[in-house]
């Protein structure tokens, strides 16, 4: 006997639990998502901290005095910091939301933000690199300024944040190719309660009964066969 299984009751979908199981915060942290979003916050920190604290000196940025770069260095990491924040919440909570249509706009809407950021990761990287390599020390002592590892350091994990949001985006893809095997699973799957139950016949194996029944319909000019037997006398 099989019995229906329903691809929209969420169960599952999208690399995700059954809908209205109870929250576990150690399950959930050691998630991979969940691990790789906390280390992309802790990086989108740094970069924009250290570019904000001392990486202007009267309007003048520490990158060659290119405000650009400063406000880009800053404006991506603030956005990547909000980013982790709204997404993570949303991991907290993608177990709960019983439709299959919901989950899949989440991972898709992940998988965006998170290769559209780890593109303009490498941007800022490169932006900020060269930046630097065009700012000489004594353009930097005039202006003012003495701590250069800031200015390093927001280089160094811009990098860091390419390969932690190229990690995002590629967790995101697994879970949507996840939902999408699962959209074109059969439909149909054996009951569990009945061992050795299987949604398909067995081929007969070598010198069994094949169990063939006799044709229904007989030979064109052959003689159809009595079911009956004569009375012997």
């Amino acid at each position: 006997m099989m019995h229906s299984k329903s691809k929209m009751d969420g169960g599952g979908a999208y690399g995700a639990g059954k809908a209205g199981a109870a929250f576990d915060p150690v399950e959930f942290i050691k998630r991979p998502q969940v691990i790789c979003r906390i280390i992309s916050w802790v990086f989108s920190i740094i970069v924009f901290g250290c570019i904000s604290s001392v990486g202007y000196i009267k309007n003048d940025c520490i990158y060659n005095g290119d405000t650009n770069a400063c406000h880009y260095g800053i404006g991506i990491g603030v956005v990547a910091f909000l980013g982790c924040v709204l997404f993570i919440c949303v991991d907290a909570m993608f177990d709960n939301f019983s439709s299959v249509q919901q989950r899949k706009y989440i991972v898709i809407g992940d998988m965006v933000f998170s290769g559209f950021w780890t593109f303009l990761w490498f941007v800022g990287f490169c932006y900020l690199t060269d930046m630097w390599r065009k700012t000489t020390t004594d353009w930097l002592t005039d202006k003012g300024f003495h701590d250069y590892s800031t200015a390093q350091a927001a280089i160094a994990f811009s990098f860091f944040s390419i390969i932690s949001w190229a990690g995002l985006a590629f967790l995101a893809i697994r879970r949507y190719q996840q939902g999408w095997d699962q959209a074109f699973a059969p439909s149909y799957e054996p009951d569990p309660q009945i061992p050795g139950a299987s949604p398909y016949p067995a081929y007969p194996e070598p010198g069994q009964d094949p169990g063939y029944q006799q044709q229904p319909f007989q030979e064109p000019g052959s003689q159809p066969q009595p079911d009956y037997q004569a009375p012997a006398y």
